[in-house]
């Protein structure tokens, strides 16, 4: 992918006389190379020091091999949950060290024979993508949908997630899966009885600055075996459209998803200002591995831990436990 992308600013180099170095990367590039944001780069290098780019002719920033290197690996330890005033100045070793350790997650529950996950992780790397498919909607059907929700998916997330933290799988690949994983899920929650106009109805969504979606789709199906309604709203919804999609689809809970990305701070504001918003019989479930939802209790917002709690919370919602 490198490669590719020197090609490019050699290229763009050529056409505007820039002398950027073949070893350097523009902004632009690094930008889609690392997932980083342009604003996100300069603030960085405000603030903590790195990067330090190199200027070309024309002023312009141009970032060395070695330095896109370290911002990539620190994009995967924020995307596991680390600050950024915590990482950015770490020098390349420490970086490599943290990204070595697995992302700290809640426990997903002990199944007593637990399915062995390496022939999909296998099946990834070998980039078998129809046969990947093929044998989750296999163990789909074998276990039945919750089971194979809680004793494949969670883990092989889990899995999948700490072998692109530690650089053994190519962000494609991570895609590739995640895609796989949306049409095995879509294919099965269309089998399931309609509900009607069964209640509770919950719209699902993530808040802005939260690009992690995955989850969503995870506890729509655990929502919709257990007999609710949901309509999401996909991923990044400002909160204020998310207190008028309450109101427009009647809905009985909001429920949302937390990576671990986002700033602990704008977790929990967040999480106060859509309480202050939604009408008080709307309840507010906010679930996912950000630590600051079980740390930090907001009034009025329940705190899942796992998915498997949604059974149980649902339970407490038809005895009026809201």
């Amino acid at each position: 992918m490198l490669n590719k992308q020197f090609e490019r600013t050699a290229d763009h180099t050529m056409t505007t006389g820039a002398p950027i170095s073949p070893d350097s990367l523009s902004i632009a590039a690094v930008e889609r190379d690392t997932g980083l944001s342009k604003d996100t780069l300069r603030v960085w290098e405000r603030r903590y020091g790195f990067p330090a780019p190199e200027r070309d002719g024309l002023g312009e920033r141009a970032y060395p091999v070695d330095q896109v290197e370290k911002l990539r690996i620190i994009k995967r330890l924020l995307d596991g949950g680390h600050r950024p005033g915590r990482v950015v100045s770490l020098p390349l070793d420490e970086l490599e060290r943290l990204s070595e350790q697995p992302a700290a997650r809640a426990a997903p529950p002990v199944s007593i024979n637990p399915p062995d996950l390496q022939p999909y992780m296998d099946l990834l790397r070998q980039h078998e993508i129809e046969a990947l498919r093929r044998q989750l909607s296999q163990a789909q059907m074998r276990m039945g949908l919750a089971g194979f929700i809680n004793d494949v998916l969670v883990p092989l997330n889990t899995l999948i997630g700490d072998a692109w933290m530690r650089g053994q799988l190519e962000i494609f690949e991570e895609h590739v899966y995640t895609e796989v994983q949306q049409i095995v899920l879509r294919s099965a929650l269309a089998t399931l009885p309609d509900v009607g106009l069964a209640r509770p109805r919950v719209v699902l969504t993530t808040f802005p600055g939260e690009p992690h979606g995955q989850g969503l789709l995870l506890a729509e199906a655990m929502f919709a075996i257990h007999g609710a309604r949901c309509i999401s709203l996909g991923p990044q919804t400002p909160l204020w459209d998310i207190a008028l999609a309450a109101k427009a689809l009647r809905a009985d809970i909001v429920a949302l998803g937390f990576s671990g990305f986002m700033n602990p701070n704008q977790v929990v504001d967040g999480l106060f200002e859509l309480r202050r918003k939604c009408p008080a019989e709307v309840a507010i479930w906010a679930g996912g591995s950000a630590p600051v939802l079980h740390r930090r209790p907001v009034p009025g917002v329940v705190a899942l831990a796992r998915l498997d709690a949604i059974h149980t919370s649902l339970q407490a919602w038809h005895r009026g436990e809201r």
